[in-house]
C-alpha cells in the first residue's frame, strides 16, 4: 500500500509521518488490496483536521476529523476509517447468493452558493442502483452519480430527509 502524507498550513514532521503512516498501515489486515492511502493534515487557528482517502479496488472509502489536536485528529479518522472499511468488507460477500461483488468508485462536483468552487472527473462504471447506495453509504455522502447497469445512462442516488433513498432517472 502506498501511504501519502500531505499537510496544509503544516509542516510534517518525521514524528507525525511515521504515526500516520503507522496508524494507516492498520488496514492492511483487514483488506489486503488497498492501493492508496492519501492522509492529508491541515491547521485553521485551533482547529487541527485530519482527512483519509483509502483506494481499494477502484472504491474510495474517505472519512475526515476535525479536534484540536493533530494526534487526537488522525486516532479519531482512524476509528471512523474502521467503520467503514469492515462495512465495506461485509458488503463485498454477498452472504444470500455466496458471491463476490465489488463496487466501482465515483467521486461527485460540489458547489457552493452559485459558484462552482471544486471541479473532479471520475470513472462512471456501469452499477446497479443498490451498488450505488453501498458506494455513497462508504463515501458518507447524501447523494451518488453513477451510469446505470441496465439502461446506460447517468443517474443519481439520494438520501431522503426520512431516511429512504430517491434515485433520478432522466426522460427519454
Amino acid at each position: 500500500m502506498n501511504i501519502i502524507v500531505n499537510g496544509r498550513h503544516l509542516e510534517i514532521t518525521p514524528a507525525l509521518k511515521s504515526y500516520s503512516e503507522e496508524k494507516i498501515g492498520r488496514f492492511s489486515k483487514y483488506i489486503s488490496n488497498i492501493t492508496e492511502a492519501v492522509v492529508t493534515l491541515s491547521v485553521e487557528k485551533y482547529r487541527h483536521k485530519a482527512e483519509v482517502l483509502l483506494k481499494v479496488n477502484g472504491v474510495m472509502i474517505q472519512a475526515e476529523s476535525v479536534t484540536g489536536e493533530v494526534y487526537s485528529s488522525i486516532d479519531e479518522v482512524v476509528e471512523k476509517l474502521e467503520k467503514q472499511v469492515m462495512k465495506h468488507k461485509e458488503k463485498l460477500h454477498d452472504y444470500r447468493k455466496g458471491e463476490k461483488r465489488s463496487a466501482p468508485a465515483v467521486s461527485a462536483e460540489t458547489a457552493e452558493k452559485g459558484r462552482i468552487i471544486k471541479h473532479k472527473r471520475f470513472d462512471m462504471k456501469p452499477m446497479a442502483a443498490d451498488e450505488a447506495v453501498d458506494q455513497m453509504e462508504l463515501l458518507d455522502k447524501d447523494f451518488f452519480v453513477f451510469a446505470n447497469q441496465v439502461s446506460g445512462d447517468v443517474n443519481v442516488v439520494y438520501r431522503r430527509k426520512d431516511g429512504n433513498y430517491g434515485l433520478i432517472e432522466p426522460m427519454k
